[in-house]
């Protein structure tokens, strides 16, 4: 794959390299892409004197839409990436210099971008249901997609299907990937021998593709296999779920004197790799007293999401329980246990069985992806948790239509208070339901994505606009 990104870079720079004389201090551009990146354009700039310098851009015949390159320090030498690139698409362009405080406009010029590489085309395709009408708040984001198998790559996509942005690795699958406050991917990677969500690396880009921090299995205190998530903490400390394995004695349930269990557990670490803390399910529970522990002990518990309640402590979802679990941070202790033989009493008709995806919503209340795995039908539940009475009630219930039922992986993010965004893994397919369970967008997935978060353009400025 490098040789043949190599092969479009110089065919890229043999169309599109100019060089020029500006009127003012502008000796020279090149262009090219950044990061071997066909949606990321490079601008090499020398100029005759350190000026303070940056591009405009805009497609050709919508002048008016203009977009900005970052303003660069001043040198005599620039580099300017130009983001929100279409493909197969003409772009007229000039640089903007400014010097003792007078602004110069250059002479515009012209590149086209070249067509998506053949292996991202025709990735995604889109679907609004006859007579919908989508809510605004659908078109000012785009989803986060990731393919976990190498080679890997990492997508942002509007809701008709375009890839927007994307990033590849060669030799290993984004196995989870999740978007942070300060505008960077974070992900771990894993091999196509690994599970499917598991993982021994740690990447962290930016949303020029850069790569900020790339942290591989024996690092530092880095010694486990980790899995389903990672995230950043407000100390911009790694946060992650990581294999617990514990040599038991299983002989009084019938089994081994010495044998390997695997449970779960929350590890922070900083950058560097050190571990800064560490909790474990075996903390809390037994796994002689489970009566299920002969058939589930390779994956005892199958944690597969991890995130933030607003107080600060830890939500957890396990898929072999079906249970969601409120965590102290700093104790450790179990703060609820919602789900079947839970501690949280449920409405009888709150029948979810397994969960991905557990977060709190805009509203306040604890949403999860329900597989529905013995009904076979999946579908999105946002509970109120009463945690001083230990009750909840139901908040929203979407039944998903059968045909979509989706046993294992999937998420549910709301768009706004009547549609929510819903990724069934298994079906290779992304939805956007309203509460009633109507489908109003659909669109199929050439990869089986874990999930599909929704990122606003707000977030993503000045990399990616509408």
């Amino acid at each position: 794959m490098k040789d043949w990104f190599k092969i479009l870079v110089i065919g890229l720079l043999g169309t599109m390299m100019s060089g020029c004389s500006d009127i003012n201090v502008v000796k020279e551009i090149h262009l090219g892409l950044y990061n071997n990146n066909e949606l990321k354009i490079r601008l090499d700039v020398t100029t005759t004197k350190p000026v303070d310098l940056y591009a405009e851009y805009w497609i050709e015949g919508k002048h008016p839409e203009k977009y900005r390159s970052v303003n660069t320090s001043k040198a005599t030498s620039y580099k300017l990436v130009l983001t929100n690139i279409l493909p197969d698409t003409t772009y007229s362009y000039h640089i903007v210099t400014v010097s003792n405080g007078d602004t110069t406009v250059g002479k515009t010029y012209n590149f086209k971008s070249h067509q998506l590489p053949l292996f991202l085309q025709e990735q995604f395709n889109a679907k609004v249901a006859p007579k919908a009408t989508l809510p605004g708040e659908f078109n000012d984001g785009l989803m986060l997609i990731n393919k976990r198998y190498a080679p890997g790559v990492a997508y942002l996509v509007d809701n008709k299907g375009q890839i927007r942005w994307y990033h590849t690795i060669d030799d290993l699958g984004f196995k989870v990937i999740n978007f942070t406050k300060d505008k960077t991917l974070l992900s771990i990677l894993g091999r196509n021998d690994e599970p499917t969500s598991y993982g021994s690396e740690i990447l962290e880009i930016n949303l020029l593709g850069d790569t900020l921090l790339h942290l591989k299995k024996g690092q530092g205190d880095f010694k486990q296999i980790i899995h389903h998530e990672i995230l950043k903490n407000d100390k911009d400390q790694l946060v992650f779920i990581y294999v617990d394995k514990r040599i038991m004695d299983l002989s009084s349930v019938g089994d081994a004197k010495q044998d390997t269990v695997n449970g779960d557990g929350i590890m922070v670490m900083d950058k560097t790799g050190k571990q800064l803390y560490k909790w474990s399910v075996f903390d809390v529970m037994d796994p002689l007293k489970d009566p299920k522990i002969m058939k589930t002990k390779k994956d005892w518990m199958h944690a597969n999401s991890l995130s933030y309640d607003r107080d600060g402590n830890y939500l957890m979802s396990f898929y072999n329980n079906g249970q969601i679990w409120k965590i102290n941070a700093k104790t450790g202790k179990v703060i609820y246990k919602f789900g079947k033989g839970g501690t949280i009493k449920m409405p009888a008709d709150c029948n979810f069985t397994q969960a991905h995806a557990a977060h709190i919503n805009a509203q306040g209340n604890l949403m999860f992806f329900d597989n529905g795995v013995e009904k076979h039908q999946s579908g999105v539940y946002a509970m109120k948790i009463d945690e001083q009475h230990q009750s909840s009630t139901i908040a929203m219930h979407i039944q998903l239509p059968k045909e979509i039922f989706n046993g294992r992986m999937g998420s549910a993010y709301q768009i706004n208070d009547t549609t929510t965004l819903v990724c069934c893994s298994k079906r290779h397919i992304v939805v956007l339901a309203d509460n009633k369970g109507r489908l109003h967008w659909t669109m199929e997935t050439s990869v089986p994505t874990y999930r599909a978060g929704f990122i606003k353009y707000e977030q993503l400025n000045p990399y990616l606009k509408p």
